[in-house]
């Protein structure tokens, strides 16, 4: 296994070359495709769920490590580093945008240089690096008690200045290896699938419901058992056991080497580059005449479909300036379609952004409600605030197979497409119950302030508020099962509506609508911060939430997101996909 893994990492090509004397003679083949040694690979000895098993237990260890870090992350900063409520909830959306939007990144360089396996396990090596060195600053000795500070709100302790560094340093080194590492798994474990096979068609569109599905296995383990480490025990054996997970799926990954399907990379230009030059010679010919472009589709004979009359602006890469007509000046008309394709995606990207900045308070704000509320199980035994993600987890891990066994065939049975309901019908589901989630957090956010304040705990942060985190269960079921439909719907949808070679970026677009979405979150609670807690006014996100107002902020987002869904449903209309199969 050594040597094969030093050849697929190290070649120029995705593949190593074969002469036709060494081709076997095989029987329904995969055509674009090849196995780890460069043969063609047989349709029932590669691939499928087969393949696919190996990746989805990636997944679910790489998830157990990613979310030990950030569905606990506030309650570290806001403790040990000791920072804010306010600061610590825009750290976290920074690192966390920062994580989704390194994929594009990451998948660029997979797609168009490196390759989705060695890009993986090059992503694998710096994920665990990172992983470790967080784990050592969590262990570094940490500042005496002398240098703390008691407030009537909190104890808080300055660090010293090398852990911070270093704890920044890993949580960033966490974030580079992670954005190498999600598109590309993903994309990789799709590849698995022939488009071209009916029935492995429709085992892709079920691989990305199963995805999820070990997405949220994962996460449960992480919030239900990681997160009481983290908060009871100690935040170095918190960190740890994340780093020794994802050396887990390293080794697990590796050894489903044999059993995949590479993509052969063609001898055509970079896909990156192919799309980039359509935009430059439409530039180039901006003065061009309509009736100049029409004739040169009718020279060349090309039947435009539907989606060819938008966006006609970019036909004009059709010509060469001069009007030569030498190869390498003007466009193809099938990279002047890709081109399109991109652009078409815009709207849709743009109109999933607030429902990125809702889910980001899922392991912010959400937490930190938790905090203040009864959340004893038994006398002397509370469960972690953070733990309380579960139930997003739970509630996905238990929509999934209702959605994909029995929602599927019965809309299929009404609408006659394979999958049962558009992508972007999927979507627009999830973004309405998103608002719902958002209103129902005001509505319990409302009843924990109004407790606080029957019971006299306005000004006594530290003393737990007579009202059960159970009420905080509601807005995070309603969470997973939105997740579902638009999460699960957004990652088949940049998967699919990308060219083929680049389906990492296409994921990669995907994963940056959280981490832009996660910027705007940071810079929307700074901005409602500096803005209502100036001249002596308190803050909606004060340290003291029972003196804030998240229930204001609550109302915010969800009519934000009541908006968001009208222009989204408006862009989704009239989007055309660019592969009829999909509808």
């Amino acid at each position: 296994m050594t040597s094969t893994l030093i050849t697929l990492f190290y070649s120029k090509s995705h593949i190593m070359p074969i002469s036709d004397a060494q081709t076997p003679l095989i029987q329904d083949t995969v055509d674009g495709c090849v196995d780890y040694n460069g043969r063609p690979v047989n349709r029932s000895g590669s691939g499928g769920w087969k393949s696919a098993y190996f990746i989805i237990t990636v997944e679910m260890a790489e998830r157990f490590a990613y979310y030990g870090i950030s569905s606990n992350l506030i309650s570290y900063l806001t403790g040990s580093m000791g920072q804010s409520t306010a600061a610590a909830a825009v750290n976290v959306n920074a690192w966390s945008g920062t994580t989704m939007v390194l994929p594009l990144v990451g998948a660029f360089l997979a797609d168009s240089f490196l390759g989705r396996y060695r890009t993986i396990v090059a992503a694998s090596v710096i994920y665990v690096l990172g992983l470790g060195l967080l784990t050592l600053s969590a262990m570094l000795p940490t500042s005496s008690s002398s240098d703390c500070q008691n407030t009537n709100e909190m104890t808080s302790c300055s660090p010293y200045t090398l852990q911070v560094i270093l704890f920044f340093f890993s949580l960033y080194l966490v974030a580079l290896g992670q954005g190498g590492h999600k598109p590309c798994v993903q994309a990789f474990g799709a590849d698995q699938f022939d488009k071209l096979d009916p029935e492995e068609c429709k085992a892709r569109s079920s691989f990305f419901n199963w995805w999820y599905f070990g997405l949220c296995g994962g996460t449960i383990v992480t919030v239900s058992i990681l997160n009481y480490i983290q908060d009871n025990l100690n935040w170095g054996l918190g960190f740890g056991l994340p780093c020794i997970s994802m050396v887990i799926a390293l080794i697990v990954f590796l050894l489903g080497t044999k059993s995949y399907r590479y993509s052969i990379k063609g001898d055509e230009k970079n896909p990156c580059v192919r799309i980039g030059r359509v935009f430059v010679a439409a530039v180039r010919n901006r003065r061009t005449t309509p009736s100049a472009i029409a004739l040169e589709e009718e020279t060349r004979g090309t039947l435009p479909h539907q989606g060819s009359e938008q966006f006609k602006f970019l036909n004009k890469a059709l010509l060469a300036p001069d009007g030569s007509k030498e190869y390498g000046t003007v466009c193809s008309f099938s990279e002047v379609e890709e081109a399109k394709a991109f652009i078409r995606l815009g709207p849709i990207w743009a109109t999933s952004l607030m429902y990125a900045i809702v889910f980001a308070q899922t392991s912010t704000f959400f937490t930190k409600q938790g905090v203040t509320m009864d959340r004893s199980v038994t006398p002397g035994f509370n469960i972690p605030a953070s733990s309380l993600q579960t139930f997003i987890s739970l509630a996905s891990v238990l929509s999934i197979p209702i959605y994909d066994r029995i929602f599927v065939p019965v809309a299929r049975g009404f609408t006659r497409k394979p999958v049962g309901i558009t992508m972007l019908q999927r979507i627009g589901i999830g973004m309405f119950l998103s608002v719902i989630a958002m209103v129902i957090a005001a509505l319990v956010e409302m009843k924990r302030l109004e407790t606080a304040k029957e019971y006299g705990l306005i000004d006594k942060p530290n003393v737990t508020i007579p009202m059960s985190v159970c009420w905080l269960i509601p807005q995070y079921t309603l969470f997973g099962v939105a997740d579902v439909f638009t999460m699960v719907g957004l990652q088949e949808f940049f998967y699919d509506q990308v060219p083929t070679e680049l389906r990492s970026v296409g994921l990669s677009l995907y994963l940056s609508i959280f981490g832009v979405g996660s910027y705007l979150s940071s810079f929307l609670i700074s901005a409602i911060d500096k803005a209502t807690g100036g001249h002596g006014h308190t803050s909606w996100f004060a340290d003291n939430l029972n003196q804030g107002h998240l229930d204001y902020f609550y109302w915010l987002l969800a009519g934000l997101s009541g908006i968001e869904i009208i222009l989204f449903l408006f862009f989704a209309k009239s989007y055309i996909y660019n592969r009829a199969s999909v509808i």
